[in-house]
């Protein structure tokens, strides 16, 4: 079974990656930010994809990457919604909640305002950012920053949230939270979720929802896991679209 689930993973990406292309976002004098950018004619939005763990993708120029997160498997399901996918890639550790959770770092968070304002450029579509598991301190880190680059962003999406990502009152985009039930990682418990959508205005869209199904393989806090959403991918990518979309 996780052969096959590899197996499914790995053609999924690189039929992806046949339409994709490679955008490195300038960074000061320093190593840009590598970005892959899944394209769909007639698009109505793009997100921004941020994984977890320690974020490190390692695109190479073709756009391939061995990391096979969640957000790497489902990239090619976004164009059926007429949505532009984009993964972001970190030229560092980022860390976890084990190490530390580096997200919060003035670089980390100046890339991220650098990749928004690139892709809305670029593109003049709305732009969300989706964070899963750690990749929600970075969402969250991000969108509380209250700037220039934030106040570009059309909405928030997280998933799997990290018991650490706190969201200002003060941030009024659309925010959807996205769970699975059986979610055993101690680090994203369904408390966070619930946490987020409890503590926010109430004259704000906020929506919180549960996933429940398919399997789990290996750590209760990796990718395989129900934390990242095993083969309930397309169900994962549905709610956030149609969040997207509706709003």
């Amino acid at each position: 079974m996780v052969a096959k689930s590899l197996l499914v993973a790995f053609w999924c990406f690189v039929a992806a990656s046949a339409h994709s292309q490679v955008f490195d976002v300038s960074h000061q004098q320093d190593q840009p930010t590598r970005t892959l950018m899944l394209p769909t004619p007639n698009a109505k939005a793009l997100v921004l994809l941020f994984p977890g763990g320690g974020g490190m993708l390692h695109l190479k120029d073709d756009g391939s990457t061995k990391n096979q997160h969640t957000f790497v498997r489902s990239a090619s399901l976004w164009s059926q919604y007429q949505i532009d996918a984009v993964l972001v890639d970190t030229p560092y550790d980022l860390g976890d909640l084990r190490r530390g959770d580096r997200r919060d770092r003035a670089d980390h968070l100046a890339r991220v305002g650098e990749t928004v304002r690139f892709y809305k450029n670029k593109t003049q579509l709305p732009v969300w950012i989706f964070g899963h598991s750690m990749g929600t301190s970075t969402a969250t880190y991000f969108a509380n920053q209250l700037n220039d680059e934030s106040k570009l962003l059309a909405g928030i999406i997280i998933a799997g949230t990290v018991r650490t990502a706190v969201l200002s009152n003060e941030v009024s985009l659309p925010v959807e939270v996205i769970h699975h039930a059986q979610d055993e990682c101690l680090g994203t418990p369904i408390s966070a979720a619930k946490g987020i959508i409890s503590g926010r205005p109430n004259q704000f869209v906020s929506q919180l929802e549960i996933i429940e199904g398919g399997i789990s393989q290996g750590n209760v806090c990796d990718s395989f896991a129900y934390h990242g959403f095993n083969q309930t991918e397309p169900e994962l990518i549905k709610r956030a679209a149609q969040f997207i979309l509706s709003h």
